[in-house]
């Protein structure tokens, strides 16, 4: 089932009137893993009546062409933050976006959650707005804003918008649907665990740095990053409060992970799995091709890579789904007229992380340290047995020819399984699409440690171990380069690495791009690693981080 975009489409559907409009910047791809759409169906599961506006010309009317919802406004600016969507590395205009119909860059504004949150208000008063998304989250509180270099305030205070669901938001946006049905009132949900809201008094909770004082002080923007990142946890239940200008905004806990149950239950909703048709006979939309035939088999990642907003957004509790359920939703895939019996990915955030467990983060919440880094915890347990059987179990279905991992593998959780990475070294192959693609990210140990990634011989072994056992396949390696902590000595590092260890020349190297609310980003702007107060060296010039690029990327002479 499509949800409604149009008048005439709710009309077909003996609705009268909405109880939610979703505004999103992305074309409607009705597909579990576009966030509006996952919401969507998840609100109307529970009985509610919910329309969406996908990508609205914000110079125009067309905010209003669903009418007035008898319950709020929720506001995204797609599956990528706006400003990614819209510029480069380099801060040039992108002239290609794959959500969009035609692929044309520009159909979506700068900071969209702003703009369709100042739309919505010119044409409707008094409706309250929700804002969702991966913009929204990441930029929540007061946050370092590359493309205006400058650090900004919560965008729920620049937005306007009542209130803030962070995270993946499922069960917030539920029960402020409930809240304001009941009530009427958004001051009466400001109770909701997974939200965000602002008051002009002072609140209890624990209080980050000020507005003030992260923009003039980028010790005090690292102090916030920290006490961020360590309290935001449903199994600590803390309250955190930010005050800016006369107002507070105020962080609940956040919500508990998803159970496995209602994770099932959610991914087999009725979607329908491609772009609606309104969006479609506007043009071709690519973002389907990469998703139509995937499976997200898990949720949330413990990587946590200092330059990735999903540990920030997912948070590192991971929840994976019952064989039993991807299962169905590969029948499901099957019965499509334009499935060529392939699944392309069966995966999450990182693929191989499925059905791992850790007793302390899933009852005591995360740790003060990291789950892979400098090294791999004891606590944690990984069992890519598990893994292989589902995979197995797949392909073992009628009209499944291949099965595919098209998600990001971490290659050290395999080398520390024991009893059966070796094994699923082996069989790897057989699930890889082309060749194996790996993101080791970079060679230089110092740059490696700021990312919190693992040192390069892991690397070095699992790519040996994988070209031992498969016949026609190999590793390509993905890099990044102007990350904090590389310099020109950092640099020429790479280059030597890939030269005399990968020989072959590079295509996968992109230029860091210091993306809200990760720690890369912090470090990018304070030049202080927040977890060890050291100072990093950052290069901020664009033309130095262009010819970086450019250095890795030359043959040798």
């Amino acid at each position: 089932m499509f949800l409604p975009t149009t008048r005439e489409e709710m009309d077909k559907l003996g609705w009268k009137y909405l109880d939610v409009i979703l505004v999103t910047g992305d074309a409607y791809i009705d597909h579990p893993s576009i966030g509006v759409s996952l919401i969507g169906h998840f609100l109307v599961s529970k009985g509610y009546k919910v329309g969406i506006i996908a990508q609205p010309d914000w110079k125009t009317d067309e905010i209003t062409r669903l009418g007035r919802p008898r319950l709020f406004f929720g506001v995204t600016a797609g599956n990528v933050d706006s400003m990614v969507s819209n510029y480069t590395a380099s801060r040039k205009k992108r002239k290609r976006d794959d959500y969009t119909p035609g692929g044309y860059g520009g159909k979506r504004p700068d900071r969209a959650t702003i703009v369709y949150s100042n739309l919505i208000r010119k044409y409707f008063k008094n409706v309250p707005i929700v804002l969702g998304g991966i913009e929204a989250s990441l930029r929540r509180f007061s946050h370092y804003d590359w493309w205006a270099n400058k650090v900004r305030k919560s965008i729920l205070l620049d937005s306007k918008a009542d209130l803030l669901v962070y995270g993946m938001g499922e069960l917030a946006t539920f029960e402020i649907a409930k809240c304001l049905e009941k009530y009427g009132n958004v001051d009466k949900c400001k109770n909701i665990r997974g939200i965000m809201w602002w008051t002009s008094s002072s609140v209890k909770g624990i209080y980050l740095p000020s507005h003030e004082e992260v923009a003039r002080d980028p010790e005090k923007y690292s102090e916030m990053f920290l006490k961020q990142t360590m309290f935001t946890d449903p199994f600590k239940k803390f309250k955190l409060v930010q005050k800016q200008d006369n107002r507070y905004v105020v962080q609940n806990p956040p919500q508990y992970p998803l159970s496995q149950k209602m994770l099932d239950e959610i991914y087999l909703l009725p979607f329908e799995r491609k772009v609606h048709p309104f969006y479609l006979r506007k043009g071709e939309v690519k973002a389907i091709k990469t998703v139509k035939f995937s499976i997200t088999a898990v949720r949330g990642c413990y990587g946590s890579c200092a330059f990735c907003a999903l540990t920030q957004h997912q948070t590192t509790h991971l929840v994976s789904r019952s064989k039993e359920s991807i299962l169905e939703e590969v029948k499901i895939l099957s019965r499509l007229k334009d499935f060529k019996g392939t699944i392309m990915d069966v995966g999450g955030p990182t693929a191989n992380m499925y059905n791992s467990k850790c007793d302390i983060r899933s009852t005591r919440g995360q740790c003060t340290k990291f789950c892979m880094y400098p090294r791999i915890c004891a606590n944690n347990e990984s069992d890519h047995e598990d893994f292989l059987d589902l995979l197995y179990a797949i392909k073992s279905l009628p009209n499944i020819k291949n099965v595919f991992i098209s998600s990001g593998i971490r290659h050290d959780l395999v080398l520390k399984d024991k009893r059966y990475g070796n094994e699923f070294i082996k069989r790897l192959p057989e699930f890889t699409p082309g060749q194996l693609k790996l993101a080791p990210e970079h060679s230089h140990e110092s740059v490696l440690r700021i990312m919190r990634k693992p040192n390069i011989d892991l690397f070095l072994e699992f790519k040996s171990k994988f070209e031992k056992y498969s016949r026609r396949k190999y590793v390509i390696a993905y890099f990044i380069v102007g990350h904090p902590g590389e310099g020109k000595s950092e640099n020429d590092h790479l280059k030597k690495f890939i030269e005399t260890k990968l020989g072959y020349k590079p295509q996968q190297i992109q230029i860091f791009t210091p993306t809200p609310g990760t720690l890369s980003t912090t470090i990018y702007y304070t030049g202080i690693d927040p977890y060890t107060n050291e100072k990093v060296f950052v290069e901020r010039s664009l033309r130095n981080r262009n010819l970086m690029k450019k250095n890795v990327m030359m043959k040798k002479k």
